[in-house]
């Protein structure tokens, strides 16, 4: 069922993701100096973010001199941002929005960091991703002394699931694990949206088996011409994977538990499976 908080912030999220090449064309954006004026006072308005402060306590926390907190708190007061009330300073309410703003921008910055292998493989064309549910995911990565870790971390979120809907760009297992479509066959109830001749191949490999995983309700299989990168909807966690466009390999798997995130993985993933077609097994 939707959850309309949910849906609100994605709603937001995607809105904002989609006016940003507009901003970069606006008359009133701000300098990046006075941009660099609010993050230097990053750590002020932290502090005063999470409680009202006097002289001596920003001095403590922030591990600055007086002459220094002088200097912070006179900023503060000139862009009416804090008022002093009986020698504490309080954030006004536009202090507290824009203390609010760095902390989102930090986090966003953050996190973008920790997905890039997975935006550098999936991102140049399909701007649907979002990246703020994302914050806190399980980031594996593919990498010369273990250049299957991201595959081992898939078949380990497999093994713990009961329910897999996914769709990919490629096989969602490859072939040659059959112990892993034992399960997907037999243990896990699996809708799979998959490319035309990935479809075939399955079928190939594995006839007698996806026939009878079909008829007991095991599998359903569905197929679209196209498809963006790989996304696997499990029981408690959703997981986005990036391949290597030469080898068809796993580059990288990123995996989360974030409510927010999987309200947007199952949304994506009705999208494409409203356009796919149903496969006669």
């Amino acid at each position: 069922m939707s959850n309309p908080l949910f849906d609100e912030l994605l709603r937001t999220t995607e809105e904002l993701a989609s006016v940003v090449a507009d901003d970069w064309q606006t008359a009133e954006r701000l300098s990046t100096d006075d941009l660099l004026e609010v993050l230097r006072h990053r750590e002020l308005l932290e502090a005063l973010y999470d409680e009202p402060l006097d002289r001596t306590g920003l001095e403590s926390r922030l591990d600055v001199s007086r002459a220094t907190s002088h200097r912070f708190t006179r900023w503060l007061l000139d862009h009416g941002l804090a008022e002093r009330r009986d020698g504490t300073f309080h954030l006004t309410g536009e202090g507290v929005a824009l203390a609010e703003e760095v902390v989102r921008f930090e986090r966003g910055v953050r996190t973008t960091r920790r997905l890039g292998p997975l935006l550098d493989a999936i991102c140049p064309d399909h701007r649907e991703f979002v990246v703020a549910p994302f914050a806190d995911a399980t980031v594996t990565t593919a990498t010369p002394d273990d250049p299957h870790a991201p595959l081992s971390r898939f078949l380990s979120l497999l093994a713990g699931t009961e329910t897999l809907r996914a769709f990919n760009t490629t096989h969602i297992v490859p072939p040659g694990l059959t112990g892993a479509y034992d399960r997907l066959f037999a243990e896990t109830e699996v809708e799979v949206i998959s490319l035309p001749d990935t479809v075939e191949h399955l079928r190939e490999r594995f006839p007698e088996r996806v026939q009878r995983a079909s008829e007991t309700g095991h599998l359903t299989l569905r197929t679209r011409e196209a498809l963006p990168y790989g996304l696997a909807v499990f029981d408690d966690r959703v997981a986005i994977a990036g391949y290597d466009e030469e080898t068809g390999a796993i580059r990288v798997l990123v995996d989360t538990d974030s409510e927010i995130a999987r309200q947007w993985a199952e949304r994506v993933y009705e999208s494409y499976r409203e356009r796919s077609e149903p496969v006669a097994v």
